[in-house]
């Protein structure tokens, strides 16, 4: 330090010259990294099957959908099929990477996809299954399969486990061979919502539909479900699940499942869950699925080729 400074100053300037050098050094230093993110314009569509309405279906599902978005990071946007059709097409022309498939569609998907199934809702009665019901007015005169000979029978779509196979699979055992001339009229209602309304306001004789939506029916409306009465139940199969095409990064599928699986401890978790209507998401495997399996092989139905449009 020059000596031509008083000694005051000197001390003053070495300060500022030690800050100096200090601001330097930190300068040099590198930025921390940032916080890892999604690349830009990354995004998954999930498929959403109709069997109600849609409205009520988007209004239930988006809170699941907007959730996982903001967990993984990415886009993730929801697609609402406006009708089962053929779930094999669909799956690859709308170019998903996942769906929302209930539990005939996703046997099907798992046989002609390859499709993972992660997880599915349960719910706060303590299911995460549901099963296929056929249905009759009390006041119909009709018990057994040989009752139903010349009435109108409403099926859902033949995509749908409660409204297609579980009746496929009653005719088969009770011997109807040809049901297309067992009944004077069978036509496909399209949602299981309207396969009841169908039943409860004789337009048609018998329906078919799953208890989840019969039993959201009777929570509503107590005295007109006394009207019905239940004639035969399918075994219990997977609620709506999760399943992801198979050629998606294994790592982001575990990442999805963990989301779904955990969401319960969050509390943004928590409210997306009671907006949807369960408690939370349980596991879900390719053996889940066993019961359509069996009814598809039953009746001889190839779920590997299955294809058709409805009547």
């Amino acid at each position: 330090m020059p000596s031509f400074f008083p000694r005051p100053w000197r001390c003053i300037l070495a300060c500022c010259l030690a800050l100096f050098f200090l601001a330097a050094c930190n300068n040099d230093q590198e930025p921390p990294p940032p916080a890892p993110t999604a690349e830009p314009g990354q995004k998954l569509t999930i498929g959403l099957l109709p069997e109600q309405d849609l409205f009520v279906q988007k209004r239930r599902y988006t809170p699941i959908v907007r959730y996982l978005s903001r967990e993984t990071g990415m886009e993730v946007e929801l697609k609402i099929l406006r009708r089962y059709g053929n779930i094999v097409e669909n799956f690859r022309d709308e170019k998903l990477d996942g769906a929302f498939f209930g539990s005939f569609t996703g046997a099907m998907a798992i046989k002609a996809l390859g499709v993972e199934p992660l997880a599915r809702p349960e719910y706060a009665d303590g299911n995460s299954t549901y099963f296929g019901m056929l249905f009759v007015r009390k006041d119909s005169g009709i018990k057994t399969a040989a009752d139903m000979k010349g009435k109108v029978f409403a099926f859902v779509d033949k995509a749908t486990t409660a409204g297609w196979l579980l009746p496929l699979h009653y005719f088969h055992e009770n011997k109807i061979e040809d049901y297309e001339t067992w009944f004077k009229e069978t036509y496909f209602a399209g949602t299981h919502e309207d396969a009841i309304h169908d039943v409860l306001d004789h337009k048609a004789d018998v329906g078919a539909a799953k208890n989840l939506i019969y039993d959201q029916f009777a929570h509503e409306d107590k005295n007109a479900m006394k009207e019905l009465e239940i004639l035969a139940v399918s075994p219990k199969v997977p609620a709506n699940t999760l399943a992801m095409r198979h050629d998606l990064d294994p790592a982001l599928k575990a990442k999805l499942k963990t989301i779904l699986l955990t969401m319960h401890e969050t509390p943004d978790g928590i409210k997306a869950l009671e907006e949807f209507g369960a408690i939370h998401f349980v596991e879900t495997t390719v053996e889940d699925y066993q019961p359509v399996f069996d009814y598809a092989r039953d009746i001889g139905l190839d779920l590997t080729s299955y294809h058709y449009h409805n009547q």
